[in-house]
């Protein structure tokens, strides 16, 4: 799916120039790191390679359970948010 099919939804339902897709990027990155995350767990979940050339040619761990458990996590904070929570606590991961 294209970032500009993501936009044009986001339009659709009244958020013109106050969300985009790359926008909800920045936020579970910023969220996710925040809540002490695993940054490598972070950057495989948004399909961004490694900025250290080297390392991105050797290392092609996915880290699959724990970024299934990290955003099961933020689902979670999500819906009790949506459930009317004030505030959500979520375990640290590392």
């Amino acid at each position: 799916m294209s970032e500009n099919t993501v936009n044009l939804a986001l339009q659709s339902i009244g958020y013109k120039d106050r969300q985009t897709g790359h926008g909800f990027r920045h936020l579970l990155s910023t969220e996710l790191n925040g809540r002490g995350y695993n940054r490598d767990w972070i950057e495989r979940q948004l399909a961004h390679g490694d900025q250290d050339e080297i390392r991105d040619t050797y290392d092609h761990a996915t880290y699959l359970e724990q970024r299934r458990e990290m955003m099961q996590a933020w689902a979670d904070s999500i819906d009790a948010l949506r459930a009317g929570a004030n505030v959500v606590s979520l375990k640290r991961k590392a």
